[in-house]
C-alpha cells in the first residue's frame, strides 16, 4: 500500500471522544459535570499562581528596578594606553593578539578600542569598534584603523 497524505490517520487508540460536560444524568458526567460539589474548584478555575493563601511568590520576592535589554552588546575593551606601553611601531594589533598576550580574556560581541591614553607609536589596529578619541589618535600618530565584521553569537 502506497504512503501519501492522503492515506495518513493517527494510531490506534491515540484519539479519544471529547468529554461532553453537563448532558444529564445518563451520561455520567451531568449536573456536576466531574467537579465534586462546592468549593473553589467546583465553582471557578484556580489561577496557576494561587498558592493557597499564602503570601505569593511574587510578592515575597524583593523588586528590582529598571529592565535588562535582550540585544545589548557586550564588548571587551582595549585602551590606547596598553597599546602604548606593550607594542612596538609599526606593530599589528588584532583580537586574536590581544587574547594571546592576555589583554583581552574573551571577545564576547567583539573587540572595542578606547580613546584613554596618549598613542606615539604608529600601529595598525584591527578591531570591531573603536571610540572616536582612539581613532583620531591612531590616525594622527600615522596608523591605520580597519573595522573588523561585528561576531555573531
Amino acid at each position: 500500500m502506497a504512503i501519501g497524505l492522503h492515506t495518513l490517520e493517527p494510531a490506534e487508540g491515540a484519539k479519544h471522544r471529547r468529554k461532553r460536560l453537563g448532558r444529564g444524568i445518563g451520561s455520567g458526567h451531568g449536573k456536576t459535570c466531574g467537579r465534586g460539589t462546592k468549593g473553589n474548584k467546583a465553582r471557578d478555575q484556580i489561577k496557576p499562581n494561587f498558592e493557597g493563601g499564602q503570601t505569593p511568590l511574587h510578592r515575597r520576592l524583593p523588586q528590582k528596578r529598571g529592565f535588562k535589554p535582550v540585544n545589548k552588546k557586550i564588548y571587551s575593551v582595549v585602551n590606547l594606553y596598553v597599546l602604548e606601553e606593550h607594542f612596538s611601531d609599526g606593530a599589528e594589533v588584532t583580537p586574536e593578539v590581544l587574547i594571546q598576550q592576555g589583554f583581552v580574556r574573551e571577545l564576547h560581541d567583539g573587540l572595542k578600542i578606547l580613546g584613554e591614553g596618549n598613542l606615539t607609536k604608529k600601529l595598525t589596529v584591527r578591531a570591531h569598534r573603536f571610540s572616536e578619541r582612539a581613532k583620531e589618535a591612531i590616525e594622527a600618530a600615522g596608523g591605520t584603523v580597519e573595522v573588523l565584521p561585528s561576531l555573531a553569537r
